[in-house]
C-alpha cells in the first residue's frame, strides 16, 4: 500500500494485532538494553510483555525480530509527516522539515522512545542479527519513501533522482541516530548534538549534488 494512498481504517482485530506487537518490541527493547542480546532469551521477552510464549512465536521468528515494530513506526510517522507537506514547498525543505520534526520529541513519551532507540542501537552494536533488524527496517523504509518523494516531485520527476533522494534520506537518519548512540554519558535529545541537528547535517551533505534537490 503506497504511503500517498488512503487507506481503510484498521479493524479491531488488526488494532490489537498492532498493540500486541508493539508491547513485545518494547519489552524486547527494555530488555536488550538492560541485560544485552546475549542474556535475553523470547521467554524473557514474552515474560516482560505478558504474553505466551506462543503469542511471541506468532508474530516473530527470533527475539531479536521482535523491535521491528518499534523502529519501523518511528520511519511510519516521518513518511507520514513528509506526505502531509504541503502544495509547492520545495522539496528539501520538506525534507528538512519533516526530518526535524519526527526527531524531535514532542513530549516526554516520545524523548522516552529516542533514548531507548538508542539503548538498541548500543546493544546491537554486538549482536549482528539485531543489526540486520535495524538494515532491513531501514531498507524497507527506503523503498517506501521512494513513493512518498514521487508523489511530491510530480509526474516529471527523475526516477533516479528520486531514489537517491529517498536513499540519501533515510541513510541522514540512520547515520546520525547511529552516530548520536555511541558516546558514554547522556547525549542531548535536542539542539546542538541531538538526532534532529545531525540528521539535517547529513542529509545537507548527502543530498548536496541531487538536482531534483536544487530545484
Amino acid at each position: 500500500m503506497s504511503d500517498t494512498t488512503p487507506s481503510r481504517a484498521p479493524s479491531l482485530t488488526e488494532r490489537r494485532k498492532a498493540a500486541t506487537q508493539l508491547d513485545i518490541a518494547r519489552a524486547a527493547v527494555e530488555l536488550f538494553t538492560e541485560r544485552g542480546p546475549d542474556d535475553t532469551t523470547a521467554e524473557d521477552v514474552a515474560l516482560r510483555a505478558g504474553v505466551a510464549l506462543r503469542t511471541f512465536y506468532r508474530y516473530f521468528r527470533s527475539k531479536q525480530d521482535a523491535v521491528a515494530p518499534l523502529l519501523a513506526g518511528g520511519a511510519d510517522r516521518w513518511r507520514a509527516g513528509l506526505a502531509a507537506t504541503a502544495p509547492g514547498t520545495p522539496l528539501a525543505e520538506a525534507l528538512e522539515r519533516s526530518v526535524t520534526a519526527s526527531l524531535t520529541p514532542a513530549d516526554a513519551e516520545a524523548e522516552e522512545e529516542l533514548r531507548r532507540t538508542r539503548g538498541l542501537l548500543r546493544a546491537a552494536t554486538g549482536d549482528p542479527a539485531l543489526r540486520a533488524v535495524w538494515y532491513r527496517v531501514n531498507q524497507e523504509s527506503e523503498e517506501r519513501l521512494r513513493e512518498v518523494l514521487a508523489g511530491l516531485a510530480g509526474p516529471d520527476a527523475d526516477p533516479l533522482g528520486v531514489r537517491l533522494a529517498a536513499a540519501a534520506a533515510t541513510d541522514a537518519i540512520r547515520i546520525a541516530l547511529e552516530g548520536w548512540a555511541e558516546p558514554d554519558g547522556e547525549p542531548p535529545v535536542r539542539g546542538e548534538g541531538s538526532p534532529a541537528s545531525l540528521a539535517v547535517r547529513c542529509l545537507r551533505e548527502l543530498t548536496g549534488g541531487i538536482a531534483m534537490l536544487k530545484e
